[in-house]
């Protein structure tokens, strides 16, 4: 099975004030206080999840092992 694309995500902004939908969407990324990453997969649901928090974040290509 081929690999799939990873995105390197950093939540760098606080959630203090944020929206419902923010701070639930940033939870299902495993982000909860600053300074959090996670390595998630490269799909369309992915995508949709960062353009919620894209005022929030950092995003980068690749995880921890690449």
């Amino acid at each position: 099975m081929a690999e799939t694309a990873t995105l390197r995500v950093k939540l760098v902004k606080s959630l203090i004030g944020g929206k419902e939908k923010q701070l639930a969407t940033a939870r299902a990324l495993g982000l909860r206080k600053i300074g959090d990453v996670t390595v998630q997969p490269d799909i369309p649901a992915t995508r949709g999840k960062l353009r919620v928090l894209a005022h929030l974040i950092e995003v980068a290509q690749g995880g921890a092992d690449e």
